[in-house]
């Protein structure tokens, strides 16, 4: 029984460790089906969830998102990969260039955007911000807001690219999401050619 007990508390004592290095951030960065798949591939990635914000809408969903950007909720362990990290990939698959959406995409529900949860992250994405207008030599008009209210898209938007990879690669393709992220960073460019 004391075995079981002390087992019991080492686990318990592992998870609670664990819990405390679980993080959020908040990305949009066009079609959330794409930006999903690509932070789905970061290792330290626990989960990925898309859904809409930015908007002051209640209960958003795909029908009325209009004034709300397309946006994936990441949970990511500190341990294995900090925020700054997320930022760097999060500058690598977007075109951050475009005031106009993303990639095929157009309007208000595909424009690129960091979604703050403190100060810190805030100031991380202020200097990465600033680096990047640095790297590309043209202004980047990503908006850094704080976090707000983020709702869930629909279930079947979840983990779209698994559930329906055929139909997620030819849009992806057809979009031309990879190629000109790809023209923007080369060899930077850290999923280009996973699709």
């Amino acid at each position: 029984m004391r075995i079981l007990t002390v087992l019991m508390a080492l686990i318990a004592g592992t998870t609670v460790a664990k819990a405390e290095t679980l993080q959020t951030a908040i990305f949009a960065g066009g079609c959330f089906w794409c930006v999903e798949s690509d932070f789905d591939k970061v290792e330290g990635v626990v989960e990925t969830i898309s859904g809409y914000t930015g908007g002051t809408l209640q209960n958003a969903t795909y029908r009325n998102h209009g004034q709300h950007r397309e946006a994936v909720k990441i949970t990511f362990d500190a341990d294995v990969v900090s925020y700054e990290q997320l930022l760097y990939v999060f500058w690598r698959t977007v075109d951050a260039t475009d005031a106009g959406g993303q990639f095929c995409d157009r309007g208000n529900s595909y424009l690129t955007g960091i979604f703050a949860l403190n100060d810190t992250q805030a100031a991380a994405a202020r200097a990465s911000k600033a680096a990047i207008g640095n790297r590309l030599g043209a202004p980047i008009v990503t908006p850094i807001r704080a976090a707000g209210d983020f709702w869930d898209a629909e279930n079947y938007h979840q983990n779209y690219y698994q559930k329906n990879a055929s139909r997620y690669n030819y849009y992806r393709t057809g979009c031309g999401r990879d190629a000109r992220v790809a023209a923007l960073w080369g060899d930077e460019a850290p999923f280009a050619n996973d699709h």
